[in-house]
């Protein structure tokens, strides 16, 4: 009997173990491929310029916030929209290309399947937000090209040889829209809807997969098709986007751009790699009909993306914190970067921590973070110990100090 009583625990944990190893059909000889090439009958089996098109029409909006002499409000929405404010067709991008296109920058703004299908009233907020920032740009910082910005005052500010040109608060309109696409756009749509298993998995796209049923007209399986499109969001605009490490930051203005700035910083600089293998790896196992596999590979893409957007978000705070430290405050170098800085955590409640359905940073804290920097004059107002301390809640969340990320 007693015995017994030591071997029957040991045969319940042994007895799981072995269902945890037959249930997955998870296949490790899977070779993770050098380059995010796929082919069936010898054509690629890769698509996403629907991505590549709303990175195009994002940069040439965050170009045009800064063109004083040729931007409306009208034009710069009408970029954000691809369409008029009632809904007719536009022609506001200089590629025609783009103006041909059904896709918008706005469209897929909060838009995923898992955080915002059913919390449509907090996704048209997001959406709304953009449009005020873009509004703003016309309306407050344009009639005050020329002045000089102080506090409650819009205006320009010295940052070198540059000039910056900052609302009544001292943000940056076109730094708060571009960095924060980071998340509501890019990262919401990468790791919160195409490399969700509630996306990949729907209706009969594993059953399709399986059998190679392709989509009408194309060479590719729905499944292989969503997973490539969150690789579009990263990768989308890169000169070759088969092997896009060796040019990486050179592609846009967005993700790709602040993947490049973490290569070079030692503490982070495997982090590119990492994700790259693990698009390439994922879809490896797509193509062999691994999904055990494929959704670990969705999980480390998950950690790394949301890792970048913290890293960010915290070396800006950090950035702009050591330029207002002078004897001489750089306040247009300092509101630059905690710009930027807004973005990164406006971006942070778009991230998604591992093996949940929630952000490392809800929407709720990234607001409270927001309504400190913005309090009074915001930027003007704002103290050091204020930027200590949201760059270490951010930091808490992840597994990185504020002096590697401030690097």
């Amino acid at each position: 009997m007693n015995i017994l009583k030591l071997f029957i625990p040991a045969l319940i944990i042994m007895t799981i173990i072995s269902c945890d190893i037959s249930d997955s059909d998870s296949d490790t000889d899977i070779e993770t491929p050098s380059s995010y090439e796929f082919t069936r009958n010898g054509e690629s089996t890769v698509s996403f310029s629907g991505q590549t098109t709303r990175i195009r029409m994002a940069m040439e909006l965050n170009d045009a916030m800064m063109d004083f002499d040729n931007s409306t409000e009208e034009l710069l929405l009408q970029m954000y929209r691809n369409q008029t404010a009632d809904g007719g067709d536009a022609n506001p991008f200089s590629e025609s290309g783009l103006n041909e296109s059904t896709k918008s920058v706005k469209g897929k703004v909060a838009a995923s399947a898992d955080y915002f299908a059913s919390n449509t009233a907090a996704s048209a907020q997001i959406k709304s937000d953009f449009e005020e920032w873009i509004s703003g740009q016309v309306n407050e910082v344009f009639p005050n090209e020329n002045e000089l910005a102080e506090a409650g005052v819009p205006g320009q500010l010295a940052d070198g040889s540059t000039a910056r040109y900052v609302n009544a608060k001292g943000l940056e309109y076109d730094q708060m829209v571009a960095k924060s696409l980071n998340g509501a756009l890019m990262a919401d749509q990468m790791l919160n809807n195409y490399l969700s298993v509630s996306v990949l998995d729907a209706g009969t796209n594993r059953e399709d997969n399986d059998n190679d049923v392709l989509e009408e007209g194309t060479n590719y399986t729905t499944m292989e098709h969503k997973w490539d499109e969150a690789y579009g969001y990263l990768f989308g605009n890169a000169a070759n986007p088969a092997n896009p490490l060796p040019n990486l930051g050179e592609a846009d203005d967005f993700l790709n751009k602040y993947l490049g700035r973490v290569l070079g910083d030692p503490d982070f600089e495997e982090i590119p790699q990492e994700i790259f293998d693990a698009f390439a790896l994922g879809r490896a196992a797509i193509v062999a009909g691994d999904y055990d596999l494929r959704d670990q590979q969705a999980q480390i893409i998950r950690q790394k993306i949301s890792e970048v957007i913290a890293i960010r978000a915290v070396y800006y705070l950090q950035s702009g914190k050591n330029a207002l430290d002078q004897q001489t405050p750089d306040y247009g170098g300092a509101f630059h970067d905690l710009s930027e800085g807004f973005g990164f955590i406006y971006s942070l409640q778009f991230t998604r921590v591992p093996n949940t359905d929630q952000p490392y940073l809800t929407k709720s804290e990234v607001d409270g973070f927001i309504a400190q920097l913005t309090e009074g004059n915001g930027l003007w107002d704002v103290s050091f110990e204020t930027l200590d301390q949201i760059s270490n809640e951010i930091a808490s969340k992840f597994d990185f100090t504020i002096e590697e990320a401030s690097s």
